[in-house]
């Protein structure tokens, strides 16, 4: 596999991608669906992974997502993401949502996940990716913490096949 140039994590990341609730956006309790959090997530995790690698990317996983607080009718929905560390053709993506009262300007923490993409080629084959360049003290630690988030699901993964 080619060696690509290293980029920094500010060439693809994403601050403030914004979604306004309407009515068709709510589920029966009256919040925003949660489907639609997670497609946008999706989509917009699926930008960073595209901009840092330069290459079609697929979700092949996403970290466990809680859902803190809700949004509610006419709220602003605030999406941010940057990619937080690669490997050799796969990368972990950060991702936040906030919740933001337009009349008050308050924002609430809804959600927050980690998806992990892979490059491929125009033949749809696992293709290298650039390696990630963290220079601020909050990219440099979640460098780190996706490695220990990588090692984790690589042994959740080995006692998945080690109980079939």
């Amino acid at each position: 596999m080619i060696t690509q140039a290293a980029k920094p994590v500010s060439v693809s990341a994403i601050h403030d991608h914004t979604y306004k609730i309407f009515p068709n956006d709510l589920n029966s309790t009256e919040t925003v669906f949660g489907g639609l959090i997670m497609a946008t997530l999706d989509r917009v995790a699926s930008v960073v992974a595209e901009r840092h690698s330069g290459k079609s990317c697929v979700t092949a996983s996403v970290d466990a997502m809680h859902f803190l607080k809700p949004a509610k009718r006419g709220d602003i929905l605030i999406f941010q993401a940057s990619i937080n560390r690669s490997w050799q053709t796969s990368m972990e993506v950060g991702v936040r949502v906030l919740a933001e009262d337009y009349r008050t300007g308050d924002r609430r923490h809804m959600v927050s996940a980690y998806f992990t993409f892979v490059a491929t080629d125009e033949n749809g084959v696992k293709t290298s990716v650039p390696q990630v360049i963290a220079e601020t003290e909050d990219e440099k630690r979640r460098y780190q913490e996706a490695g220990d988030r990588r090692d984790r699901r690589r042994q959740e993964a080995e006692a998945r096949r080690s109980r079939k």
